[in-house]
């Protein structure tokens, strides 16, 4: 898995449509191998990007656990440890 995609799952406060969106970008950049599109790819490269927010958002709008609610902040931390 891409290393910059972050799990955006189980979040309190959940996720913003910004951090999904910014995850969709990192995808569609590692299967598409741009980091920005010529003017060429450029329509069904942003396209990608919207298609996979939306997606990602209903995804995680319809997910369910019994699991508490991770903290942002303590999940950062836990990242720079690593």
């Amino acid at each position: 898995m891409c290393r910059n995609i972050k799990t955006l799952f189980n979040f309190d406060p959940p996720v913003s449509e910004e951090e999904a969106r910014a995850a969709s970008l990192q995808f569609v950049r590692k299967i598409s191998g741009f980091n920005k599109p010529s003017k060429a790819n450029e329509a069904a490269f942003y396209t990608a990007i919207d298609d996979i927010t939306a997606i990602s958002m209903r995804l995680l709008a319809s997910l369910e656990t019994t699991a508490p609610s991770k903290n942002r902040e303590e999940e950062a931390a836990k990242a720079r440890e690593r």
